[in-house]
């Protein structure tokens, strides 16, 4: 059988890379490896695999000194590595962690009006100060400001000042608890995170997870300096659920997409969230921007979506705002 005709599953591809399942997760999060689903189940072509390992051990990267840049992977992931660095000048950014940005830049090399997409896997604090600098051209977002209620428009208007902007609906996620298997503490709601036999595991500063935890705890009068392991933080919805798997905290907080690829989790649902992409309005009328909103509005892309399973479309690819 032929290379490009076998598909390996996660495990089989961890042996062969001589590393852990869950860091296989890690690399198909961050799209440095490619996967796709067959039903709940997530598999790997041994082809990519086996570029994967070519590619590491060959490519040298020589980046330009002279040209603003920031850390960021190609639409097609086969034969990049993570050192790699690419500038702002060289194709479209766009910031966010959501598997459902892949699945948009893929659609936008294809588009009649598309370009060659670049992806940033950062948070939403991070995102949005990259397209204040120049750095990015969309950001994702899913920040919840807790004394109106409302996702992402408040922040806009203060991290882009005197930057008018369009916000574009991605999707609705559900935002929960991690919990092993059986929910042996009996976690069940926010409170819970202060109580002295429970340890957390949180997210980094600036990311739309840690906003929510942090706002939902000023909200309740929750005293953060209560929560065991609060300090401790994980860069990914991955790395939060495999530390929960591992048995080394008792909860995390994470989007439900990322908790039902690690194994041994249980996901309380506790806060619908709106993912959303920020455009500057100046970049409105640039045909890559004009094929980006085509895209999202499209059945082709909507279906694909909705057959990962977890996502709510009803308003995906509606302006929502302009701020």
């Amino acid at each position: 059988m032929k290379a490009e005709e076998i598909s390996l599953t996660p495990q089989e591809v961890a042996d062969i890379l001589k590393i852990t399942k869950n860091t296989v997760y890690e690399l198909i999060k961050r799209g440095e490896l490619p996967a796709y689903r067959v039903g709940r189940k997530i598999r790997v072509d041994l082809q990519d695999v086996e570029a994967y390992k070519r590619h590491g051990k060959n490519i040298e990267i020589t980046p330009d000194p002279g040209i603003a840049s920031c850390r960021t992977l190609p639409l097609n992931p086969r034969g990049y590595r993570p050192e790699e660095t690419v500038s702002y000048q060289q194709g479209l950014v766009i910031c966010g962690q959501d598997v459902i940005l892949d699945i948009l830049t893929r659609h936008l090399e294809r588009h009649p009006n598309g370009v060659h997409a670049f992806r940033h896997y950062v948070g939403s604090f991070t995102g949005l100060l990259a397209l204040y600098q120049g750095k990015a051209h969309m950001a994702a977002i899913h920040l919840w400001d807790g004394d109106t209620g409302i996702y992402n428009i408040p922040f806009v208007r203060r991290l882009l000042p005197g930057i008018p902007a369009i916000i574009v609906h991605l999707a609705y996620r559900m935002q929960g608890f991690y919990l092993a298997k059986d929910n042996p503490k009996n976690i069940k709601e926010w409170k819970d995170l202060t109580r002295p036999d429970v340890c957390f595991i949180n997210r980094e500063k600036g990311c739309g997870t840690r906003v929510l935890l942090d706002e939902q705890l000023r909200r309740l009068g929750l005293d953060r300096r209560l929560i065991t392991g609060y300090e401790k933080e994980e860069l990914s919805h991955l790395g939060v659920a495999s530390t929960v798997a591992r048995g080394e905290a008792d909860v995390g907080l994470g989007n439900e997409k990322a908790g039902l690829q690690v194994r041994g989790l249980e996901f309380l649902p506790l806060h619908k969230e709106r993912y959303e992409l920020v455009i500057k309005k100046e970049d409105m009328e640039k045909p890559h921007t004009h094929a980006v909103i085509e895209i999202l509005q499209s059945e082709a892309f909507k279906k694909e979506v909705q057959g990962l399973g977890d996502y709510d479309l009803t308003e995906t690819g509606r302006i929502v705002a302009e701020v």
